[in-house]
């Protein structure tokens, strides 16, 4: 009998979720293998992943927070039965490697995006490479933003960055508040790309390289790419991660 692992957010919500599922679980086996259930919203759900980046995991996500745009709608009724017919997406995250005013290195996984984001009054110099190659040489704004396809309707979209379709198979990099050039408006590069920022003026001009929740200040560098690994995520049939992607693409158009 697979019987999965059940984790969840302190939130009252989320505590009475997990108190129904557990008794109900008691009387049903899983097909799936390496099941894990996921209470919480959708920053809950990004530490999950990554704590478990090293696990051949299935993750079958319950909203208990706002939005949950990677969760599940919780139905107490037909919560058995959407988690045994789920399907199942891969998505692949981001590794970001930060290299310090003070030259220590430190990495992180990013879902949904790495966001440069200016650390003090001043507006942030930096510089955008795609390889070898200037995407832009020298930006003026409250920072940049890199998303993957699963994260290009969070913070990405609030940016006025395009919507990535999941098998798009690109990254976007979209400023934040440009100042010099005002109409720069980012770039779409393929998910193979090595992105390299580089802050222009570190002593007076401070920058922290935010992956997904997790922050590193006073930046020098960040080296971007796609990481290795895969997550696997469960939807409810016909509620897929594709499917809200579109609902999103639609909405930006009638807004």
């Amino acid at each position: 009998m697979n019987k999965p692992i059940i984790v969840s957010d302190k939130n009252i919500k989320s505590q009475k979720i997990k108190k129904v599922l557990i008794k109900k679980m008691k009387k049903y086996s899983f097909n799936l293998k390496n099941l894990v259930i996921v209470i919480g919203g959708d920053g809950f759900m990004l530490q999950t992943l990554k704590k478990n980046k090293k696990n051949i995991n299935k993750f079958y996500g319950i909203n208990s927070g706002n939005y949950g745009f990677l969760m599940n709608r919780f139905s107490e009724k037909k919560i058995i039965k959407n988690i045994q017919k789920a399907k199942m997406i891969q998505i692949s995250p981001l590794e970001m490697r930060v290299i310090s005013k003070n030259n220590k290195i430190k990495k992180c996984l990013a879902v949904n995006e790495v966001s440069i984001l200016r650390q003090s009054r001043q507006a942030a110099n930096i510089s955008v490479k795609v390889g070898s190659k200037y995407v832009i040489k020298k930006l003026i704004a409250d920072g940049v933003l890199v998303s993957t396809p699963a994260g290009s309707t969070a913070y990405n979209l609030s940016v006025h960055g395009p919507i990535l379709s999941l098998n798009s198979k690109k990254i976007s990099i979209a400023p934040i508040s440009p100042f010099r050039p005002r109409r720069w408006r980012g770039r779409v590069v393929s998910e193979k790309a090595k992105i390299n920022i580089k802050n222009l003026n570190f002593q007076k001009r401070p920058i922290s390289a935010v992956a997904d929740n997790y922050e590193v200040r006073n930046a020098k560098i960040i080296y971007i790419k796609k990481d290795k690994t895969r997550f696997n995520l469960l939807y409810d049939n016909n509620k897929s991660l594709h499917k809200k992607i579109k609902l999103e693409q639609l909405r930006k158009e009638t807004d």
